[in-house]
């Protein structure tokens, strides 16, 4: 895949997210509740998996987004710590023995590793529920428009078309024969889901109008499947066999035409953001910075 990367707004997005990221580090740290409170070993274990390691894509992109439309994008912050707490969440349980299998996450052991299953399953369900509610006591916006976003987050973590539903399909496809629409679901669900509801509540909260909320949208459809296609990619050259019997873009379609499926998300995400000008450059950035990932 040809990259068409822009030097400068690939320069300015490392820029904003290296600013970013220590913010979100600092939120979230004060939002999760101390090792030393009562019980814990859930606290530990929640901070452990959550703190410590990881690219912060998810709320630097909800920061990125908000930003585009309001210079004081500290307002968005607690929102965009709820998305990785979600995210952390996901990834606690998708490492477990009964799903994926995963010992290690981000340089060190899976927290069942660490901890035990057990509470790896309720750290798990206690970040879950510490997003929710860090989400409703903000204040920093209109009520409707709180609930409308914890209305989207919830519905991006769920069982019909968000992150639950994606690992249930997934696992059901496991060295199994399926379809490429059946392909498609799981990687809008497993992981499109979560990744385009950060963009989207990012420009919703920043005032963003209709027309471009709707632009947006699309970009966010197609900027979370081209996310999964390339982490197929990139599993499938990296020599770990990490995905094996897993339903991969690779597995299906081969590695060229999985490259031309993330090429052709990446035109037509960079087309829907064409109607917004300069308030779309740091999100046109990240397809750039998603198609470097592919060498």
């Amino acid at each position: 895949m040809q990259s068409r990367s822009n030097p400068k707004m690939n320069t300015d997005l490392i820029v904003f997210f290296d600013r970013v990221r220590p913010a979100i580090d600092g939120a979230l740290a004060e939002f999760l509740p101390p090792e030393t409170s009562s019980p814990q070993r859930i606290h530990e274990a929640m901070r452990y998996s959550t703190l410590d390691g990881g690219k912060r894509i998810r709320p630097c992109l909800c920061v990125a987004a908000f930003s585009a439309y309001r210079e004081d994008w500290g307002r968005i912050l607690p929102i965009a710590s709820a998305v990785e707490m979600i995210h952390s969440y996901s990834l606690i349980h998708d490492d477990l023995p009964a799903m994926d299998n995963d010992d290690f996450r981000r340089g060190k052991p899976s927290c069942h590793k660490q901890f035990d299953e057990a509470i790896a399953i309720l750290a798990g369900d206690a970040l879950l529920t510490l997003a929710f509610e860090v989400l409703a006591r903000t204040n920093d916006f209109p009520a409707e428009r709180m609930l409308h976003v914890i209305s989207v987050l919830g519905a991006a973590s769920g069982s019909s078309s968000g992150m639950i539903a994606g690992q249930v399909l997934d696992l059901e496809a496991e060295n199994a024969s399926i379809t490429p629409g059946q392909l498609e679901a799981i990687h809008r669900s497993k992981t499109g889901a979560l990744i385009g509801a950060a963009v989207w509540i990012g420009s919703y909260l920043g005032g963003a109008p209709a027309p471009d909320l709707a632009n947006i949208k699309q970009y966010c459809d197609r900027i979370g499947l081209a996310f999964q296609v390339i982490d197929d990619i990139l599993d499938a050259t990296d020599g770990s066999n990490r995905d094996a019997g897993k339903a991969t873009y690779p597995s299906l379609y081969g590695l060229e035409k999985s490259r031309a499926v993330a090429r052709e998300l990446m035109q037509e995400a960079r087309q829907a953001l064409k109607p917004l000008g300069k308030r779309g450059e740091l999100l046109l950035a990240f397809c750039d910075y998603l198609e470097s990932r592919t060498h």
